[in-house]
């Protein structure tokens, strides 16, 4: 009988390019573990990837990491491994409908055949939460091997019910022994490489140098090593640079045409954002000014919003530096103010003065500890009362009451200070602001010490003259009253007395 076919399903093209209208990346793809580079901790001899698939158990996973270390060709070798069917779904261009039309094709193969279907899902970050748990019964039935690839963190971009379901495994970048190794097996390889018919004639050789750059600056992604490596040879071909043997030789200067600059392994919607800033915040609070400009250059040149930048080194001037030295702020801000009136390329300079100021600021975190303490006794008491003779008495009748009553004004005592409870009264003595030992708040320190020696003695009020004082609101009476006149006179001018 001849199997139905399921309407929308988007199974993996039958057709595929010839091998001379592919781009390199794509000719070159290893076939086999042993030709795949990179990933050891996952598909070396030891590795729990390979010796799952030895013994023909493969569960449902989700491979994690940069572009380039090899996520979709490590799905299709583990799905060779066990004779399983590999079906390619792409988040960015599918939908429920396809997702259930591949569910479908998968059940009627494991019907009729017996034979397993691994499901690759592409940028399954890309996936709404409606897509993702259209998987969801599937992948626990065990109707499918669900593989999904990303480059974005899974902990955040992926629905719990289906982490629960798979086993997330992080790819690392590759080093540059492995991308070197890559492009090596790329220019000797005669069968699909540049060694071969499907590379210029005479084969192509690669000085040390050229090869170093292009190692250098393929950000451990192969992908990106093999596309600048053939459009180098190409530059170097069509210049007619060939060295004495006759082989196409491209330079360090074809290496940088193809690639167009340095390629930046920054996403700024993803882990790149967040690994950068996070390794930037790091090297300020960890006193290392050389880091810290690094980090700064790195998102500087990948793009990344300078106003994020100044944003949390206004927040590090706080958190990291506080009143070890309040300059820190200071300088914080006018940076940020900087950014708003020259703009990039010139705020670099102000971003990177302040980047500086504050990594070598003296260190405190004790108002973040403070603050911190603070809002923990708000979130375990609730809004507590405030005292009474703290509450505002806007009226005279209510300090029969009680409300205002007792209040005690600093400013009438010797040293403009006097001891009274501030806290509610479920918290009175409660310390939360502990000042550190660096910089200027070793100066708070023995001032607060100070102010706790003297308020264990008896105040002393100052001794001066007490001349008639006004208050705020007498003030503003006669402006108050002028107003009144004022408009009692356009009143007046408008019914035309």
């Amino acid at each position: 009988m001849p199997s139905r076919r399921v309407p929308g399903a988007r199974p993996e093209a039958l057709f595929q390019p010839p091998p001379e209208r592919q781009p390199l990346a794509a000719r070159v793809r290893p076939r086999t573990f042993e030709e795949f580079v990179g990933q050891e901790h996952l598909v070396g001899e030891s590795g729990p990837l390979r010796r799952s698939v030895a013994r023909g158990h493969l569960g449902s996973m989700v491979l994690w990491g940069p572009p380039g270390t090899g996520k979709t060709t490590l799905a299709r070798l583990l799905a060779g491994a066990i004779g399983a069917e590999f079906t390619v779904l792409s988040a960015v261009m599918s939908g429920v409908a396809e997702v259930r039309a591949a569910i479908a094709a998968a059940q009627e193969r494991l019907a009729l055949h017996g034979q397993r279907t691994v499901l690759f899902v592409d940028e399954i970050h890309r996936f709404n939460k409606a897509q993702q748990d259209a998987l969801l019964p599937h992948v626990e039935d065990g109707t499918i091997t669900f593989i999904g690839a990303t480059t974005e963190n899974p902990y955040f971009e992926v629905n719990t019910p289906l982490l629960s379901r798979v086993r997330v495994w992080r790819l690392e970048p590759l080093s540059d022994e492995d991308v070197g190794t890559v492009v090596r097996r790329s220019l000797e390889d005669a069968e699909r490489g540049l060694a071969g018919a499907l590379g210029p004639s005479g084969g192509v050789a690669l000085a040390d140098d050229a090869f170093e750059h292009l190692v250098s600056i393929s950000g451990g992604d192969a992908r990106v090593a093999l596309n600048v490596l053939e459009g180098a040879v190409t530059l170097a071909e069509v210049e007619g640079a060939r060295d004495a043997t006759g082989r196409v030789a491209p330079r360090v200067a074809d290496v940088e045409g193809a690639a167009q600059q340095r390629v930046l392994a920054y996403d700024r919607a993803g882990d790149g954002h967040y690994d950068t800033i996070s390794a930037f915040i790091k090297s300020i609070r960890g006193n290392d000014p050389d880091a810290a400009l690094y980090w700064l250059a790195t998102m500087i040149a990948a793009g990344e919003d300078p106003r994020f930048i100044a944003r949390r080194l206004i927040i590090s001037a706080s958190e990291d530096v506080g009143n070890a030295d309040p300059r820190a702020l200071q300088v914080a801000v006018a940076a940020s103010d900087a950014l708003e009136w020259v703009g990039l390329p010139e705020a670099q300079y102000a971003l990177a003065q302040a980047t500086v100021f504050i990594t070598l600021s003296p260190k405190s975190d004790s108002v973040t500890r403070g603050y911190l303490a603070a809002m923990a006794d708000v979130l375990a008491h609730g809004s507590l009362p405030v005292p009474n003779h703290l509450r505002s008495a806007g009226d005279r009748r209510m300090k029969h009451h009680g409300i205002g009553v007792g209040y005690v004004y600093p400013h009438d005592y010797v040293g403009d200070d006097v001891a009274q409870q501030y806290l509610p009264d479920e918290l009175a003595g409660r310390r939360y602001y502990v000042p550190g030992d660096q910089g200027h708040e070793v100066t708070l320190a023995a001032r607060m010490a100070e102010r706790e020696a003297a308020r264990g003695q008896k105040p002393r009020r100052k001794s001066r003259p007490s001349p008639p004082m006004a208050s705020m609101s007498d003030a503003l009476r006669p402006a108050e009253a002028s107003r009144r006149k004022i408009a009692e006179t356009q009143r007046g001018d408008a019914s035309g007395q």
